[in-house]
């Protein structure tokens, strides 16, 4: 939860005074001339920057929504001109901008970019670091100095660096390679992998907005971030990206087609802000059961609550399954995967609900909770429509062949 300035005490206002709120704008003002001076003289305004990045942090903490609101699209539009390392620490001052009420979508374009940029940064590491080896480490190490920054232990030299111990020049001595991996590429990986965790928290403030979403699937920003944090996820779990994945997989305004085979009865659903299975189960039993439309038992209402907006309060609620959810094809869709795994057909996303094989349960919630989730009923199939569509689709595969 982020601290509101603007909460009361003994009846009186404690947000940022005047004073304060002046500050903070001439910190802005003072990190936009500095990131001018880098761009007019790369080696000579380190300091200067430096200086006003620390300043502007420290005002920033007790800033309000209007102030945030202010100052978010500024720091963002500072982004790409500033140096890699500080980079990441300015994102996570434009994500606080854009929890406390900045515009998320006029934020969000400098940020996804630096997450692209530190994602490549971080793939090329682990490739540079199984190429270069532990041979390569060690003639790195001999001619640099510690094996960690001012450790003495030994690691296994073929560990990827642990960011929050080692030094990030040794990591760049090592995996730089004329005529391979010159120095500055190899400053961006190590940047990215040094990094990429901050990058994850300020991407993962904008991301929970829909219209960030919608524009970055629009734009083809989104596909592209899904497919490198699905690259990183399968080289590397040194950060955890699983939230911002299911994040980035959300879909909005989303039709979903569904069809019941027992009964022969076909629904046209619409979803949004839906980030996983389980709570994609959950709606549908809410809708389609809850709804009178087909048998069975309808939720706990706290539990329909927690798959859409309430939040975790400590409580523990069980939600019970109803279906089994197959694709057209006959493939399993997992309550542990995503409503993206649901495949497109003739333009919708279509879902086959069959009888359970054995019985499921699960804690109630969202995965993402700071997004809200809802399904909606737009409209019941005609019977002749919702027949020839189940005479398209294949019998479930047998749970042995569905988890191969």
């Amino acid at each position: 939860m982020v601290f509101d300035p603007h909460s009361a005490q003994d009846g009186c206002p404690t947000g940022p005074s005047d004073r304060q709120q002046s500050a903070l704008l001439g910190a802005v003002a003072a990190l936009e001339a500095a990131v001018a001076g880098l761009t007019e003289n790369p080696d000579g305004g380190g300091e200067r920057f430096d200086t006003a990045l620390r300043r502007l942090g420290g005002l920033l903490g007790p800033a309000g929504e209007a102030e945030s609101a202010a100052v978010g699209p500024r720091l963002a539009a500072l982004l790409l001109d500033t140096p890699l390392f500080p980079r990441a620490h300015l994102a996570m001052m434009v994500g606080a901008c854009v929890e406390r009420g900045a515009d998320p979508v006029a934020c969000a374009d400098g940020v996804l970019a630096g997450l692209r940029e530190a994602l490549s940064g971080a793939l090329l590491l682990i490739e540079r670091w199984a190429e270069t080896g532990a041979d390569a480490d060690r003639s790195a190490v001999r001619g640099g100095g510690d094996l960690r920054g001012g450790g003495d232990e030994e690691q296994d030299q073929d560990a990827l660096p642990d960011p929050d111990r080692e030094d990030p020049g040794r990591a760049r001595a090592r995996i730089t390679e004329p005529g391979r991996t010159d120095g500055w590429h190899a400053h961006r990986a190590v940047a990215g992998w040094w990094t990429l965790q901050l990058w994850q928290q300020a991407a993962f403030a904008l991301c929970t907005h829909a219209a960030v979403r919608r524009a970055a699937r629009d734009s083809g920003v989104g596909g592209v971030l899904t497919e490198l944090i699905d690259r990183y996820r399968e080289r590397s779990d040194r950060h955890d990206l699983k939230g911002l994945r299911y994040l980035a997989a959300a879909l909005d305004d989303e039709p979903l087609l569904v069809l019941h085979r027992a009964s022969g009865t076909g629904y046209l659903l619409r979803m949004d802000g839906l980030t996983d299975n389980f709570q994609l189960h959950t709606l549908l039993i809410e809708v389609l059961v809850g709804g009178g439309h087909l048998p069975g038992t309808r939720p706990d209402p706290e539990v329909v609550a927690l798959s859409r907006t309430r939040w975790l309060d400590g409580r523990r609620f069980i939600a019970t399954g109803a279906f089994n959810l197959v694709a057209p094809d006959g493939g399993w869709i997992w309550n542990e995967g995503m409503p993206e795994d649901i495949p497109v057909v003739d333009g919708v996303r279509t879902l086959v609900l069959d009888p359970q094989p054995y019985e499921r349960s699960w804690a109630a919630g969202r995965f993402v909770e700071q997004v809200p989730g809802d399904l909606r009923l737009e409209r019941v199939l005609e019977p002749a429509e919702a027949a020839a569509r189940l005479a398209a689709a294949a019998p479930a595969l047998p749970f042995e062949q569905a988890v191969r």
